[in-house]
Parts: C-alpha cells; sequence; structure tokens
C-alpha cells in the first residue's frame, strides 16, 4: 500500500516537473534549463544520501559501477533531458508524452541483449500500443490548432511570448532522441546497482548528478555558452528552478516505492505521470499545448502499453484466472 502510494506521488511530481520545465523552456532555451536542472540534483541527492547515512557507500563502489553510474548520469541528464527540454519546446509536453514511451522499448531491447531479459507475448503487445498510441496524437495536432500564447503583461516580468505553433518535425525528432537517452540509462544504472537496495541508489544518485554537472560545466565554458546562461530571464530561472526539485523528488521517491514494493507495482503505478502531465499541462501552460480527445486517446493506449511492458507476465498469470491455452501461450518467450 505504501509503496503504491509512493509511486503515485512520483508520478504527480514527475508530470508537474514537465509542466515546469514546459513553462520554463517559453523564454529560455533548453541549455538554459540544462544548466539550472542538473546541479540541483547533486545537493540534494547527497543532503538525502547524507539523512540516511549511505553517503559513504560511494567509497564501496567497484571503478565498473562508478563508470556505469557516470555514464548514466550523462545519458540521461544531459542527452535524455536535453532532448526532452527541446523537444517540449517545440511541440509541447502534451505531444512529447506518448511519444516519448518508445524509451521503454529502448530498455527491453537493451535488457535482452546486455542483461539477458526475454521478449514474451505480453511485452509485444506493450510494444504494439506504444507504437499506436502516437498515431492518436498525430491525428490531434493535425486537426487542431493551440490557442494564441498570452503576452506578458509588463516587460519587466517576462519577455513576451509569441503565439505557440508547433514545430513537429523537430519536436518529434528531439523526442525520440530523447527516447533513446532516458530508454538505455536504466540498465546502466541496473547494471551498476543490483542488490544494492535504496541506500545505494541515493548514493548512486549523487556520483550520476556529479557527472552529469561536471559535463555541463565544461559546455558553460565553450565560447558563447556562459553569456547565454547568463542572458536567462529570471522567470525561466525561477520554473527551471522549480522543475529541477520536482524532478529530484520525483526520483527519490521512486527510490524508496522500490525498495519497499514490487517493480510489478510501482512500475505501472509511476507511469501514471503521462496521465498527470495533461491536468499539470492545463494548468501551468493551457495557452501552449494542443489539447482534444486525440491527445487523450494516444495517453491512455500508450498507457496501457507501458503497463504491459512494466509487468511480469507470472504477475498477470497469478492474478487473473486465465483458461490454459492463453497461459501456454503467454508463457512464450524469446529468446
Amino acid at each position: 500500500m505504501l509503496g503504491g502510494f509512493l509511486a503515485l506521488i512520483a508520478a504527480a511530481t514527475f508530470a508537474f516537473n514537465n509542466a515546469s520545465a514546459r513553462r520554463g523552456v517559453l523564454t529560455g532555451s533548453a541549455l538554459q534549463a540544462l544548466a539550472v536542472t542538473v546541479p540541483l540534483g547533486v545537493p540534494i541527492f547527497a543532503l538525502a544520501a547524507l539523512a540516511v547515512g549511505s553517503l559513504g557507500a560511494i567509497a564501496q563502489f567497484s571503478n565498473a559501477t562508478l563508470l556505469a553510474l557516470c555514464g548514466a548520469g550523462v545519458v540521461h541528464f544531459i542527452w535524455g533531458r536535453y532532448c526532452n527540454y527541446h523537444a517540449t519546446k517545440a511541440i509541447g509536453a502534451n505531444l512529447v508524452a506518448p511519444v516519448q514511451q518508445f524509451s521503454l522499448i529502448v530498455s527491453l531491447v537493451m535488457a535482452i541483449v546486455v542483461l539477458g531479459e526475454v521478449l514474451t507475448p505480453l511485452r509485444i503487445l506493450g510494444i504494439a500500443m506504444i507504437l499506436v498510441g502516437p498515431i492518436f496524437t498525430f491525428k490531434q495536432a493535425r486537426s487542431e490548432q493551440p490557442k494564441i500564447a498570452v503576452i506578458a503583461e509588463a516587460v519587466d516580468v517576462a519577455p513576451a511570448i509569441p503565439a505557440f505553433k508547433p514545430r513537429y518535425l523537430e519536436g518529434y525528432l528531439f523526442t525520440l532522441l530523447s527516447a533513446i537517452g532516458y530508454g538505455s540509462s536504466p540498465v546502466m544504472v541496473r547494471f551498476a546497482l543490483e542488490d544494492k537496495g535504496v541506500t545505494g541508489a541515493l548514493a548512486a544518485g549523487v556520483v550520476s548528478y556529479s557527472a552529469a554537472t561536471l559535463v555541463v560545466l565544461l559546455i558553460l565554458i565553450l565560447p558563447g555558452q556562459l553569456s547565454h546562461f547568463r542572458g536567462m530571464h529570471r522567470e525561466s530561472l525561477k520554473w527551471f528552478t522549480i522543475s529541477g526539485v520536482l524532478v529530484c523528488i520525483s526520483q527519490m521517491f521512486i527510490y524508496c516505492a522500490m525498495a519497499i514494493a514490487p517493480v510489478t507495482v510501482v512500475v505501472p503505478i509511476q507511469r501514471l505521470s503521462i496521465v498527470f502531465r495533461i491536468h499539470a499541462a492545463r494548468l501551468l501552460t493551457r495557452e501552449h499545448e494542443v489539447f482534444g480527445p486525440g491527445i487523450i486517446a494516444g495517453t491512455v493506449v500508450s498507457l496501457i502499453g507501458a503497463v504491459a511492458l512494466s509487468i511480469s507476465t507470472e504477475f498477470v498469470l497469478s492474478t487473473l484466472p486465465l483458461p490454459d491455452w492463453i497461459v501456454t501461450v503467454a508463457r512464450w518467450h524469446w529468446p
């Protein structure tokens, strides 16, 4: 019960993290968002690890573990997050969400190749639904034009925001790139943290965020990048800061949930974030998103596909009374 509740909180905070980032990129850039949200993770995770007495666990990590965690941090927090911000700026969080579920397919393929996972009929069904879900959003995007953006009332509060006109090719390209980053990093983390528990996970977060922060600092010393960061408007800084804090809180709730509840319970509940994302967008970025029944349909179909990929076949078979022939088919696997 508690594990499911923590996963639900993680889903809600992650959704509002996306909506906050969307508000920030209305007047800021993806690089500015990266430069604010990534370094925030170091002190937040360090304080959490210190509070539970696991900060010293970093010294116990092997070189292979540290390398995997650093790689995961760069791939997830730099590559994945930058592409996510860029895509969100181009087409909005609602159109990004269903397509971004492709990250689960990337994770599954890597898990089969690297970790020896198998492909099952349930997972094939999940892949099919994730592929079908975005079709509904594409149709909605073509048929419905977003509302005109609200122009800032005062120049000293925020720069004027032009009407939202989705840049579909750019947005979907960066969404797919973000899915690759978000989908590949969990395999690295799982490789690094097998049997290390929630305390090890918090210490690992410090390592991953520190590696990503180092990359951000290296980017900022490139010609023109530091001045670009300093030119960020305070309105963008506010929303990027909120986003950075929320995403860290979300990840901590997920770690705690995983420590006390089965993955088959936690992951499907956490995937509700793509539903919460629609409501968060209505509250924070209504004039800068595409809404409609197609968005809802695509989100729901993608969510069902994500759940099918996340839960185990044995969990389904032990929960539902199914005929023997279905049980036989469901237990097929490859390789």
